[in-house]
């Protein structure tokens, strides 16, 4: 019936397999939980203890595969016709967390998405950044994601039948950090895809340091410019690049790369803070981008 594929990169995941196990248990469904995790250094053996649950299952990929490779991987070693791709550093709001999803099998969906939260709990103040980003712009209410069914929606908490995933793969062509989910949703979306959304949260419970979620953000700026250069992606479908092009278009974006750089270390030590501005750091990927088209 079901097949839970979990990509994992220095992390320990038994809490997780562990809680999904006993509510699968409890549906008395057919399943499987597949963890793979991609050659990284850290929690081999907290997580070699998943492979004494039964029907759970897992391996180390012996090169790192990136992310999206990494979920195509699983999924061809999935048995079942639903896949339902989770995220490492996350759990379950509730106990039918499971259930919620597997009541609406019976209508044959194509893809669900249940939505995300983040803690309540505020976090240490170098990791706020990331915590204040993912409640402010990734937490979306059910309504909000009503309206445009294919623009608020993660690659993880998502559950799809596995032959759209084989059908429509993650892009492999993609080997850095950042834009595959777009990449991925903007092909279901091209290809009529449905997707249903209903109200099912994983809480994500990321607690990346401020200075690593702004490297981050500098290696996804780099990748979109390298994709939108090769055009596997459209400056159109991305709002930083929309953007881009609007302030070409009046030449301002010699301005704004003069005041980026101006104000870079500023802007730094504000987003590295315990009140981080969110309109900083749209203003600070603006400017790495607009420094990368020099």
């Amino acid at each position: 019936m079901l097949s839970i594929l979990i990509p994992v990169y220095n992390y320990d995941v038994f809490k997780l397999v562990s809680e999904l196990k006993h509510q699968a248990d409890n549906l008395g469904i057919i399943y499987e939980i597949i963890v793979q995790d991609d050659a990284s250094v850290s929690f081999s053996s907290e997580n070699n203890q998943i492979n004494s649950l039964a029907n759970c299952f897992f391996s180390i990929n012996k090169e790192n595969l990136g992310r999206g490779r990494n979920i195509n991987s699983l999924c061809s070693k999935s048995k079942y016709d639903y896949v339902l791709i989770m995220e490492a550093d996350a759990l379950p709001q509730n106990k039918s967390y499971l259930k919620n999803y597997i009541d609406l099998l019976s209508k044959k969906p194509e893809v669900i998405f249940g939505g995300v939260k983040y803690p309540d709990s505020i976090p240490p103040n170098e990791k706020i950044l990331r915590w204040k980003y993912g409640r402010n712009r990734e937490i979306k209410t059910l309504y909000q994601r009503l309206q445009n069914k294919y623009d608020f929606v993660l690659t993880w908490n998502l559950l799809l039948k596995k032959d759209i995933l084989l059908q429509f793969p993650f892009p492999e062509f993609i080997h850095e950090y950042g834009y595959e989910d777009l990449v991925f949703i903007k092909k279901l979306q091209l290809n009529s895809v449905s997707i249903t959304h209903i109200e099912n949260v994983l809480i994500h419970y990321n607690d990346e340091d401020s200075l690593d979620f702004i490297k981050k953000a500098e290696k996804a700026v780099k990748n979109l410019h390298d994709l939108i250069s090769s055009e596997k992606i459209d400056a159109k479908d991305v709002k930083l690049t929309k953007f881009y092009t609007f302030l070409k278009n009046l030449r301002l974006t010699g301005v704004l790369k003069s005041i980026y750089k101006r104000s870079k270390k500023r802007i730094l030590n504000n987003l590295t803070s315990r009140k981080p501005n969110l309109y900083l750091l749209d203003f600070y990927k603006l400017g790495y981008y607009c420094d990368l088209k020099r």
